[in-house]
């Protein structure tokens, strides 16, 4: 059986921590920066985890991964 392809730009926008969980970067960060509140920019900085309705279709695109 050959090996599964990992789907690259899935690998570029997930990390997977040791336990288990998916970290993913949050949206509406990239312009129109100017009308967002700081604490809104710098929440924004931090890195998210993938909701567990999703982990299905990240496994899939990230097979070596886990």
């Amino acid at each position: 059986m050959p090996k599964m392809k990992t789907h690259k730009s899935s690998a570029k926008r997930f990390r997977v921590k040791k336990s288990g969980k998916v970290l993913r970067s949050k949206a509406n960060k990239s312009h129109i920066l100017t009308k967002k509140t700081e604490k809104r920019k710098r929440n924004l900085r931090k890195a998210a985890t993938v909701d567990s309705t999703d982990m299905k279709r990240v496994r899939r695109a990230l097979p070596y991964a886990f």
